[in-house]
């Protein structure tokens, strides 16, 4: 982590960097920012927002001294956490108001997610939406032991629950997330092909050919811009969708949340992300993010690895 990989945290940390003690800060922080980044991002799918915990958490760390701390890792996570859950739970209560669907915010992810399929698949559009009918408590427990496999005593902590009854929500939060979750298993290889055969049939005004009978359309445009307000449902209304601009609509290969996407440009300016699943050479679902309070981060190249595993002892001071 440095100003290079992220203005708002690297700042920070070449502001705090200039004795010994908060080098040795700086550098556990590093080793576990990938992690905590896809905690805060699983937990608020927001890659601002998360950035916004890795900021927060950074400050915490810095103030309580990371010599007094016996197990960084556990304490940066609770940490995160903790942080991610109060902005959570902030977020929850304006979204009351939010105009038409939302939609996490896509941040670039580097290649090397694909190659996990479990980490690839928790932040996956759909799997995200999920995540959000989820109580907030819920969604950090499921999170933290079905993703990173966390033990249950480090997130009793960490949500300041009894390790009784993290059990207990954990099996709550799995059983809700299996009942919701896409079952349909597609290799990248097949991905990618079926999506790439999308583009040259958006490019040519025929997509059609390619959605489901079924297909659904999700368009966040956060009432800034026009987006549909509800779901469009079938190939027909969908692909008119798609097609109805009457704009010259340039279409890009990218890669967002570990699976590939599309990015639409109009005139040359990126105004829509698309991320896109399929299933036997279709598409299924489409998740159009055009809200331009929320930007996609298709210029940076945020890893979402750093899968954490096994249990570790407590550490000697509190988050």
């Amino acid at each position: 982590m440095s100003a290079q990989t992220n203005a708002r945290t690297g700042n920070a940390v070449g502001t705090h960097a200039r004795d010994g003690r908060t080098d040795s800060a700086t550098e556990a922080f590093v080793a576990h920012r990938n992690l905590l980044f896809t905690v805060a991002y699983e937990m608020l799918g927001s890659a601002a927002d998360a950035e916004d915990v890795l900021q927060e958490t950074w400050l915490c760390w810095v103030g309580v001294g990371p010599d007094t701390v016996r197990n960084q890792r556990a304490y940066l996570v609770r940490t995160a956490t903790r942080q991610a859950l109060s902005r959570l739970r902030t977020l929850r209560r304006g979204k009351g108001s939010y105009v038409g669907p939302w939609l996490p915010e896509p941040p670039l992810t580097a290649p090397d997610v694909t190659g996990d399929v479990e980490l690839a698949d928790s932040v996956s559009m759909a799997m995200l939406l999920v995540l959000e009918t989820l109580a907030p408590t819920e969604r950090a427990v499921f999170v933290l032991h079905e993703v990173f496999d966390l033990p249950y005593d480090e997130i009793a902590e960490a949500v300041d629950e009894t390790p009784v009854a993290v059990r207990r929500i954990a099996h709550r939060a799995r059983t809700h997330v299996a009942a919701r979750r896409p079952r349909e298993v597609v290799s990248p290889a097949e991905a990618q092909g079926t999506l790439e055969a999308f583009r040259q049939a958006i490019e040519t005004g025929a997509p059609r050919r390619l959605l489901a009978p079924d297909v659904v359309l999700l368009t966040d445009g956060g009432g800034a811009v026009q987006a549909t307000l509800t779901p469009v449902v079938g190939a027909d209304r969908v692909a008119a969708a798609l097609t109805g601009t009457g704009a010259r609509v340039s279409v890009r290969p990218t890669q967002v949340n570990g699976c590939p996407a599309l990015s639409l440009h109009v005139d040359g300016n990126l105004d829509t992300v698309l991320a896109v699943r399929a299933t036997d050479g279709l598409v299924t679902a489409l998740y159009a993010v055009r809200n331009p309070e929320q930007p996609p981060h298709l210029d940076q190249r945020t890893p979402a690895n750093g899968r954490a595993t096994g249990g570790t002892d407590p550490e000697e001071a509190d988050g």
